[in-house]
Order: C-alpha cells, then sequence, then structure tokens
C-alpha cells in the first residue's frame, strides 16, 4: 500500500516513523515533510492547504491510505475533499474537527452533556468582555476561540493583565481571526494530562497518557509554545482517574457528537486537568498532538496503519490496542528566541550518531536540508526522545541524547519530566 502524510512537523515524522513499521506498506509520501521525515518517504512539494492538489497527487499515485497530521487542514475541510473523491483518508470531517477548531463550540458541547470542564463565559464583545473581568475572580484563563499554533491561551493573574489579554486576543488581533470570539474560563489547578484517541465515529480507545510541558523556559516560566517537551506515561494518570474518564469523559464526547450529526473519526486529543474534584477537560484537539505523539507512537504495539483503517472502517472496537511497559521522555530543541524572534539557517551536527540506536529517535520539527547540510528552518527544530524502564531512565537517556546534537543558538528546557521525580523515585 501507498501512504500519504500531510505535514511538516516533529508529530508528522513521529508518524511517518510509526507507518515505516507497517508491513502493509511499501511507499510513504508526505506533503510537504521535513528533512528528517525524508529519510523515510518521498517528500512533495504541495502545502497542507492545497486540498485539491493534494487529493489530485493522491489520485495519481494509487495512494491507499491518507493521513492528515495538522490542525489547519482538518478544520478546513481537506477530509470532505478527499472523501468526495473516492479516496480512503484518516482524520474527522469539517463538521466533526470544529471540536478542535472553535473553543466555543467545544466548551457548549460539554456544557450540554454533561462533560466534566470548567465552568466559563464566551465574548464576540470585548467591551462586554472588559466588562465580565471586572466581577471576575482571578486568576483566570483568556482563549482565542479558533486555531493560535497552541499559543491562543492566556493565563491572566491578576484583573490588569486579563484586561490587557482581550485587548492582545480581540483587539490587536494577535492570533488574527482566532480571537473575534473569546472564551473566558475559571482558572483549574491540579497536574495536567494528555490523552490521545483513536475514534471510529461510535467507538473510542484511548491511548496511553502523557503530559507536555508548554512554557518556554524552565520552571513552567515564560511564554506559551508548541510545546518545549513531554513524557508518557503520566504517573497522575491513574487506574481510577482512567476508568473514570473512559466513563465520563471519552465515550460520553463520543456519543455527544453522533448526536450532534458529527461522527468524530480520527484522533481526538483531550487535555486534562486533575482538579481536586476530579478530571476536567481542558480542551480537545482534533489530531495527534505535537510533542505528544513523539512519545506515545513509539511505546505502541499495534500497526498503525490497521488500527487507522479499522477506524475509517466503524470497527475499531475489533482491535486490541497495546503499548509497552516502559516510559518515553521527549526534548524538544528549539533556536533561542523562540516562540518570538529566532535565526533559522544554522547547520545541524550529531545527527548522524543516532542511526541503529535502539529506543532512540530524533523526529525533526523544523529542518531543511540544503548544500551546507540539514539546517534549522523553524522554532522547534527537533525533538529527541529516548525510552527508558521507567520514566527516570527515559528522562536520563533523552537529555544525554541531546548532548550529541549542535547547532547555532540551540535552546531547550532542562527540567522536562522533573517535576515528577518526586513521585518516581
Amino acid at each position: 500500500m501507498k501512504v500519504l502524510i500531510v505535514g511538516s512537523g516533529g508529530r508528522e515524522h513521529a508518524i511517518a516513523a510509526s507507518v515505516a513499521k507497517s508491513s502493509q506498506v511499501d511507499k510513504i509520501y508526505c506533503a510537504p515533510g521535513n528533512a528528517g521525515i525524508a529519510e523515510l518517504a518521498e517528500c512533495v512539494d504541495i502545502g497542507a492547504m492545497e486540498f485539491d492538489r493534494l487529493a489530485d497527487f493522491a489520485q495519481e499515485k494509487g495512494v491507499g491510505l491518507t493521513i492528515i497530521g495538522m490542525d489547519d487542514p482538518l478544520v478546513g475541510g481537506v477530509v470532505d475533499v478527499f472523501e468526495s473523491r473516492g479516496l480512503r483518508v484518516f482524520g474527522p470531517r469539517k463538521n466533526a474537527a470544529i471540536i478542535e477548531g472553535s473553543k466555543a463550540f467545544s466548551k457548549n458541547l460539554m456544557k450540554k452533556y454533561n462533560i466534566p470542564t470548567a465552568s466559563y463565559e464566551t465574548f464576540t464583545d470585548p467591551e462586554k468582555a472588559l466588562a465580565y473581568l471586572e466581577t471576575a475572580k482571578m486568576p483566570i484563563v483568556l482563549k482565542a476561540d479558533g486555531l493560535a499554533l497552541g499559543k491562543g491561551v492566556l493565563i491572566c493573574r491578576t484583573r490588569e493583565e486579563a484586561r490587557a489579554g482581550v485587548k492582545t486576543l480581540m483587539l490587536d488581533k494577535a492570533f488574527g481571526d482566532a480571537g473575534n470570539e473569546i472564551v473566558i474560563e475559571e482558572f483549574m489547578t491540579g497536574p495536567e494530562a494528555s490523552v490521545l484517541c483513536y475514534c471510529d465515529g461510535t467507538h473510542i480507545a484511548p491511548m496511553t497518557s502523557a503530559q507536555d510541558h508548554k512554557r518556554a523556559k524552565d520552571g513552567d516560566q515564560g511564554l506559551n509554545t508548541g510545546g518545549m517537551g513531554t513524557f508518557s506515561p503520566s504517573p497522575f494518570y491513574t487506574d481510577e482517574i482512567r476508568k473514570f474518564c473512559e466513563e465520563k469523559i471519552y465515550q460520553p464526547t463520543m456519543d455527544a457528537m453522533k448526536a450532534e450529526g458529527r461522527d468524530f473519526v480520527g484522533i481526538l486529543f483531550v487535555g486534562l486537568m486533575l482538579t481536586e474534584e476530579g478530571p476536567k477537560v481542558l480542551e480537545y484537539n482534533a489530531r495527534f498532538g505535537d510533542p505528544e505523539a513523539q512519545v506515545v507512537l513509539p511505546r505502541m504495539k499495534n500497526d498503525i496503519v490497521e488500527v487507522m483503517e479499522a477506524c475509517i472502517d466503524g470497527k475499531l472496537d475489533e482491535i486490541d490496542l497495546q503499548f509497552e511497559d516502559n516510559a518515553a521522555v521527549c526534548v524538544v530543541l528549539a533556536s533561542d528566541g523562540y516562540p518570538e524572534h529566532y535565526e533559522k539557517g544554522k547547520v545541524i551536527t550529531g545527527l548522524e550518531d543516532f542511526k541503529g540506536r535502539e529506543g532512540y529517535y530524533v523526529f525533526h520539527a523544523g529542518t531543511k536540508r540544503t548544500e551546507q547540510g540539514i539546517v534549522t528552518n523553524g522554532g522547534r527544530v527537533l525533538g529527541v526522545t529516548a525510552k527508558g524502564r521507567d520514566l527516570k531512565e527515559a528522562r536520563k537517556n533523552a537529555y544525554e541524547a541531546t548532548e550529541l546534537i549542535h547547532f547555532e543558538n540551540k535552546y531547550m528546557r532542562t527540567d522536562i519530566g522533573k517535576s515528577v521525580d518526586a513521585i518516581i523515585n
């Protein structure tokens, strides 16, 4: 079978690495891909938002399965275009991907179907939002309604910060039209966990848990980013919590989307806050998390293509999803200055040291091959992932591995997974 993967980041590299292990696959394409993906797939110069060109390519090459990695094309309706051509594609249709495309939609869905989440209000008028803040309890959370590259969430400690946040999102349009509507919700406390789930529209199969680190600097300081590193599994996500989420969150979300005429087929990402009152949904995404995919997929025992095909065919209940009894940690190597201003084009060395090393992975996020070699081509450059018997060993392995890679203005957090040291020691 020929497989086409749509996207160009670390998530898509992790997907490609899993697809490459499938006995069903003899050829992988990626549009547009990156320098790391190019070692596993033939990269094609077609943008992720060029839906007709992507579908034309899939038809011309006889692609048997297309996997959409990114949020923008899913929310934009790429799956609908592929299905209209009779092409097999993995991902939710436009009317289901709205669960990520509109935070107001997802919050209203949770309220309607009694899925636990933070209390909230939505606003399209900045003056009304500002008026609401005058009596709201601080701290408080402001979220751009639309897609904002994982950065459209502002945690405001004071009323002054909250007022400035409304200005940033709704008036200054820091995230463009994503801020035309905002969600203002209560600030929740507790450990976070992320759970990716395969879905076939009726059935849902949760994967092993993970935990992301969004802030740019150590100690969860600095600006929100697309993710600076992650680990799996989360020790906070106990069997008791898993059972609660399966009964009160995961399956009810599938049922709610079906009841709304929006059958969800693909990957549902559930961001959880494990509060003293119980688990609550922080957010939904309609695709693999990045960098969560980089620690979850290497631990999955199943053939990823077989699982995805079962989702498309509505037969997910026939799959016994299994994961290795170990741990993985991913440390993101970024360009210094990310997520604001940073330089590209820096030559990367040390990548060859990972070839053939069992349990170690370097997932390319922002790279490009040039005459000088592979160079940096984004804010998040590489995701260095390592497995271990437990989180402590995986973390040690991952950080030792980061020392093998060098490029000018290399930056990383030094505390990925450190917050759980007291629990796992």
